[in-house]
């Protein structure tokens, strides 16, 4: 099969591997769609110590089933299916109580950490666990359950999130995973939905995806400005969605006493806190991980509308020009979003 090898950091190539073979329990996906994620880019020049060449990465996938391995009774050659980004043990503590993505055994497809090397989805063909499928909505596209992983981490976090109905949230931050937290929001029943970000195309569609308000995050006297539109308290919630010092503490400026902040970016592994903010003002800080079971809501949030994904899918490229791609992402070429590479 072809897959999209980072051979060095930096380095991709297309090379042709063995079709893996299913082990107990695993069933084989015919891969027909897989996005490049923001981890990704950040990981293939070595900065985050996540993508230790050589490695297929890739974990946002779709496709179709082509074999199934020993065990496997409830899946079937010709299932359309999703995976979770997440390979969960299903036996540890946490998995017994639900909360796979902290599972004690936990490997995320397409990662190269030095504890352990899991191949993933850039590629012809990608073998998995069967506790991990979804099956796809009969009117959902590859393409768009290819999304399906960016969608749950933004449902997660509105899950983790208190007091959302009826109130007010800020987004700090509307890249594709803050716009897809947006969209969360509203189907949460948020009643004031206000986006912050430095781009002002991106808070254009922030507006056009459930947004009520929409400012830019340079803007002076930014967390005055959100209080008038509180009555002078601030926003119940605020979802942090970047994972720097100054965001973090615009989010935390943005919000009410006794308020909460969900931290879903972590662009840098250490952020400066404003400790005496947080303990006099009684803040809540909510960090949240990948997902937790959301798929199957999501795939439906998908399905019916209720989410739009299709108006972030910037390119939809043939695997062998994967190269390009990641180096067009990396250079932070102005609108791109998602890409997919199609094997």
């Amino acid at each position: 099969m072809k897959a999209l090898v980072l051979q060095e950091y930096k380095k991709f190539a297309v090379e042709e591997l063995p079709v893996p073979a299913p082990q107990p329990g695993e069933v084989l996906v015919r891969v027909k769609a897989c996005g490049i994620c923001g981890s990704d880019v950040h990981g293939m020049d070595g900065s985050t110590g996540r993508r230790i060449p050589p490695l297929v990465m890739g974990h946002e996938a779709a496709g179709e089933i082509a074999a199934v391995g020993p065990g496997v009774t409830v899946w079937k050659a010709g299932d359309r299916v999703t995976f979770d980004s997440t390979v969960y043990c299903g036996e540890c503590w946490f998995c017994k109580r639900g909360d796979v993505n902290l599972c004690d055994n936990r490997q995320v497809l397409g990662v190269s950490c030095g504890d352990y090397r899991r191949q993933g989805a850039f590629a012809e063909y990608v073998a998995v666990p069967q506790r991990i499928l979804y099956r796809l909505p009969d009117n959902l596209t590859f393409e768009q359950a290819a999304m399906v992983e960016a969608v749950s981490v933004a449902v997660h976090a509105i899950a983790r999130t208190p007091n959302l109905r009826d109130n007010t949230a800020v987004v700090v931050g509307v890249g594709m995973i803050g716009l897809l937290v947006v969209q969360a929001l509203r189907v949460a029943g948020c009643k004031q939905i206000i986006a912050v970000d430095l781009e002002s195309d991106r808070l254009q569609l922030a507006l056009r995806r459930g947004a009520t308000v929409a400012f830019k995050s340079d803007e002076a006297d930014l967390a005055t400005k959100i209080k008038n539109l509180t009555e002078g308290r601030g926003a119940d919630a605020a979802f942090e969605v970047v994972g720097l010092s100054p965001t973090l503490k615009l989010a935390i400026d943005c919000v009410r006493k006794g308020g909460s902040i969900t931290l879903v970016g972590n662009l840098k592994p250490q952020v400066d806190l404003p400790l005496q903010a947080i303990v006099t003002r009684q803040l809540t800080l909510i960090g949240t991980c990948a997902s937790a079971g959301e798929y199957p809501e999501c795939l439906d949030l998908i399905a019916s509308g209720k989410i739009n994904v299709t108006e972030f899918i910037s390119a939809t490229p043939p695997l062998t020009e994967g190269a390009q791609w990641f180096a067009r992402l990396y250079a932070g070429e102005k609108g791109l979003m998602k890409v997919l590479l199609k094997p």
